[in-house]
């Protein structure tokens, strides 16, 4: 960073919205499901045919809260529905149902744990305005899309229209594209813990936009905001962030100013480019729903939901921490799916090693389930089996090394890891009497070796530790095997 960059604060916060995951959209029985030809999941409540009237559906009031209280929100005790109206191809109805003024909860925060590369991670804690909810507008196909190439028109698709979303609007309280990008992450795993969305952003059940101003030093107002939409990934948020942070300081600088207005971010030249100024609220004209009822959740209701809520991946991180002895990273990581959490926490259940579990679940297991793009849950590896193969490895019956041959098969077809290591012969040599015998004939072998140790050479004691194991096949416990062979080698 420059001396002129750092006498500026970037002001960033970040409207999520998040695709409830609902078999039926918000307010019509029309299927959610993604992929299907274009136009094939709508019905007269989607397009806002005449006679027809909205109902909510109630699972994505369920959905809403549970999301709420997981983000620590005030559940309001009335809030309604509003219209949105703005003229645009992808809005059926020329008009978006949403939440202006009572919407379902306010007034919120999370705590975002911030990993820079190089640098000590902290924790941040970011105020959260408000949560509504809201449906979503089709999906407009322009020309020189790969679906319309060398087309001078726009084709739309109303499937995705109708689904419903919540809104997640942060505080102006980030201050890097790092936080903003950590922030979301974090949305996006409170979500999933819940099971209310998936929060895939490739297929838009995720997506952000940032609203970004800059000043001078942090007691300094506010500067314009500009707003940068297009961004499907949290490393394109960090991206996107960064150039907008220069790009509106370079023009201070200059004399110039900020213009208020909407950005695309272009991931393929990586910078934002201007796509329309930036409406205010008042030019939505928004009005009540008059086919829409107040939205009233009962304090029994809202109990009862609380009570389904699942730990939360912040509470586990400190769990895992405090309880496990494990470091922020490894907590971190092991938190970052509900069910590789789970599938550990089924496995230290059964090992008295967490760090142990830990390792091989982060290295080879992660691998194999992220090549074969399957669950924890459908691993057959099961929980209780790693836990037995640590085991085996604690009590001197095998290496990690014969773990290691022996955990491919193990990944791909399950069973009991004592079962395999006694069909293959596998267990570790731990006879002391057959270990002197090895080692006895090892010296014999290398008489030149045993000479040079003698007088002095004392890092050869690695060579014949290597040659005992490629003897064994790796199979002899090494700490014993170390002491019998200093002893031989010194006698």
């Amino acid at each position: 960073m420059s001396e002129v960059e750092a006498a500026w604060e970037a002001v960033i916060g970040l409207e999520t919205h998040i695709q409830l995951g609902t078999d039926s959209k918000i307010f019509s029985p029309a299927s959610t499901i993604f992929g299907e030809d274009p136009n094939t999941h709508i019905d007269p409540i989607v397009c806002g045919l005449p006679g027809t009237l909205p109902v909510l559906n109630q699972k994505v009031l369920e959905f809403a809260v549970k999301a709420a209280m997981a983000l620590n929100l005030k559940i309001a005790k009335h809030s309604k529905f509003d219209r949105k109206q703005y003229f645009y191809p992808d809005l059926p109805k020329n008009y978006q149902i949403s939440q202006f003024d009572q919407p379902i909860a306010e007034d919120g925060w999370i705590e975002v744990e911030v990993a820079e590369k190089g640098k000590d991670s902290y924790l941040k804690k970011v105020g959260i305005e408000r949560l509504h909810m809201e449906e979503d507008a089709g999906k407009l196909v322009h020309a020189g899309s790969d679906r319309l190439a060398g087309s001078t028109h726009s084709l739309v698709d109303y499937n995705r229209a109708g689904v419903a979303l919540a809104e997640i609007v942060s505080m102006p309280d980030l201050r890097t594209g790092r936080e903003a990008s950590e922030y979301a992450s974090e949305i996006r795993r409170i979500v999933r813990y819940l099971g209310v969305s998936d929060g895939n952003m490739q297929e838009g059940s995720l997506r952000c936009d940032v609203n970004i101003s800059v000043r001078r030093g942090s007691e300094a107002p506010f500067g314009t905001k500009v707003e940068i939409k297009n961004m499907n990934s949290f490393s394109a948020i960090q991206k996107a962030c960064e150039y907008e942070i220069q790009r509106q300081i370079k023009l201070y600088e200059s004399g110039e100013k900020v213009v208020q207005e909407t950005r695309l971010w272009d991931e393929n030249k990586q910078n934002t480019r201007s796509m329309r100024s930036k409406e205010g609220s008042s030019d939505y004209r928004y009005f009540p729903d008059p086919d829409l009822g107040p939205i009233e959740v009962s304090h029994q209701t809202c109990e009862a939901w609380r009570a389904e809520l699942p730990e939360l991946p912040v509470a586990k991180r400190h769990r895992y921490v405090s309880e496990f002895g494990l470091s922020s990273y490894d907590a971190r990581v092991l938190t970052d799916e509900r069910q590789m959490a789970e599938y550990f926490e089924d496995a230290v259940s059964q090992a008295s090693d967490p760090k142990a579990v830990a390792n091989w679940i982060q290295g080879d297991i992660a691998a194999h389930v992220n090549a074969k793009r399957i669950s924890y849950s459908a691993l057959p590896l099961t929980p209780e089996n790693l836990a037995e193969m640590i085991k085996l490895i604690e009590v001197g019956k095998i290496s990690g090394k014969i773990a290691k041959e022996i955990l491919p098969e193990l990944l791909e077809k399950g069973g009991s890891p004592t079962l395999i290591v006694e069909q293959r012969g596998l267990g570790m040599i731990s006879d002391p009497q057959l270990i002197e015998e090895l080692v006895d004939e090892l010296l014999s072998a290398h008489p030149n070796e045993v000479a040079s140790f003698r007088g002095g050479k004392n890092k050869l004691q690695g060579f014949f530790v290597g040659q005992l194991m490629k003897k064994t096949g790796g199979k002899v416990d090494p700490k014993l095997a170390n002491q019998i062979l200093i002893k031989k080698l010194k006698g």
